[in-house]
């Protein structure tokens, strides 16, 4: 009894005692696996958040651009920005330009505008991609350095068995352990935000050209709204 129980009490392989118990290096790796780990889900919550407030924001700039609507309905938040371009690139007007100048230069000022609002948007999104692409490395070399390490004891203690190597091996496993959970939501979450805001995105240029196109046609009706 006292053989087969000695070995479990020497080596607490919760996951508290594999980290308690790791080589120092191996330990700084899984610290910093879980820093980025934190830093990750810190950045996915808060792009959850804005870019469901900028898909409603969307739906209500395209609405009221499908109904015909003045531009005073579309003033919030990243529409607000939108609206504010086109109207400051209506009364910037020149008698000589053509429709067709006219309405590219209305849609390319609120282009504009959205691409800026839209890089806010994106700012932490490279964390979370180069997290999902670097963290699993991160982990293997912490594993390597952890399985040198066992290597090491076994060559000094002249002893080979399981009991030995395996807690050993499995402190060096648990970095890449974690570097997989860190990886695995990052990349998840990364291409899923990406393709909200390539939506968002969507929907704001597709009204764009509708709203670009009703300022571009009727001066006067559209110079009243703008002054509202």
């Amino acid at each position: 009894m006292d053989p087969t129980s000695a070995p479990a009490a020497a080596h607490d392989l919760s996951f508290v005692g594999l980290f308690l118990q790791a080589d120092p290096i191996v330990k700084g790796v899984m610290i910093l696996l879980v820093l980025a780990s934190i830093a990750c889900w810190t950045v996915v919550i808060d792009k959850m958040v804005r870019i469901a407030a900028a898909r409603r924001q969307a739906k209500a700039f395209a609405a009221m651009v499908a109904n015909g609507g003045g531009l005073e309905e579309g003033r919030r938040g990243l529409a607000a920005r939108v609206v504010a371009a086109a109207q400051e690139a209506w009364r910037d007007q020149d008698p000589t330009e053509t429709r067709a100048e006219r309405r590219e230069r209305i849609e390319r000022a609120m282009r504009a505008a959205l691409t800026q609002d839209l890089k806010r948007l994106q700012t932490g999104l490279p964390l979370l991609a180069t997290s999902g692409s670097a963290a699993p490395f991160v982990g293997l070399f912490g594993t390597v350095w952890g399985i040198m390490n066992s290597f090491a004891s076994i060559a000094k203690s002249q002893d080979t068995s399981l009991a030995v190597v395996a807690p050993g091996i499995a402190e060096a496993l648990f970095a890449t352990a974690i570097g997989l959970v860190v990886a695995i939501p990052a990349v998840v979450a990364y291409n899923k935000l990406s393709g909200d805001l390539a939506k968002v995105q969507g929907a704001f240029v597709a009204a764009i050209g509708t709203l670009g196109n009703r300022l571009a046609r009727d001066r006067s009706h559209h110079a009243r709204s703008a002054a509202e």
